[in-house]
C-alpha cells in the first residue's frame, strides 16, 4: 500500500466517524428550545441532591437540569452515564469544564461544594435522567 492510499483510507474513516458523531448529536451547538423534563418520585438522597442542585446548578443548567440560556441541559443523551460518568460531574464541579459540546462558554468551578454534595447531585441527576429515558 502506498502513502496516498493510506492517506485516502484514513480520510474516509475520519469522515465517516465525523458524520456518525454529528448524527449522534455530539457536535450540537445549542440544546433543544424547550426541553420537557419529567421528575420521578425521588429517593431521599436524590431529594437532598435536588435541593443542592437548585442552590448550586439550576441558575445555569435550568430547573431539573432542563437547560437555560446560561448552560446546557443535563437531562440530555450527551450526559448519559456512558458518555459522562459520575466522575465527570465531580471534576466539573471541582475544576470547571472547558466548553466542548455546547456554545455556552466554559463552566467555572463550583465554589464551596463538597464531594458528598456533588455525589447527592449526581444521584438526583441520574434519577431524573432515567425517568426521561436516559440510561
Amino acid at each position: 500500500m502506498n502513502k496516498r492510499t493510506v492517506f485516502v483510507s484514513l480520510a474516509i474513516v475520519a469522515g465517516a466517524v465525523a458524520v456518525l458523531a454529528w448524527r449522534a448529536g455530539v457536535f450540537e451547538t445549542a440544546p433543544p428550545a424547550s426541553l420537557q423534563v419529567t421528575v420521578p418520585q425521588l429517593t431521599e438522597t436524590a431529594r437532598a441532591g435536588a435541593a443542592l442542585f437548585d442552590e448550586n446548578c439550576a441558575a445555569c443548567h435550568g430547573p431539573n437540569g432542563s437547560g437555560s440560556e446560561n448552560g446546557p441541559p443535563l437531562i440530555h443523551k450527551i450526559y448519559e452515564p456512558g458518555h459522562h460518568a459520575d466522575g465527570a460531574f465531580h471534576l466539573a464541579a471541582k475544576q470547571g469544564v472547558r466548553s466542548h459540546h455546547w456554545s455556552f462558554g466554559n463552566m467555572p468551578p463550583v465554589e464551596g461544594i463538597t464531594d458528598d454534595e456533588v455525589s447527592d447531585i449526581v444521584v438526583y441527576v441520574r434519577e431524573v435522567q432515567r425517568a426521561n429515558g436516559i440510561n
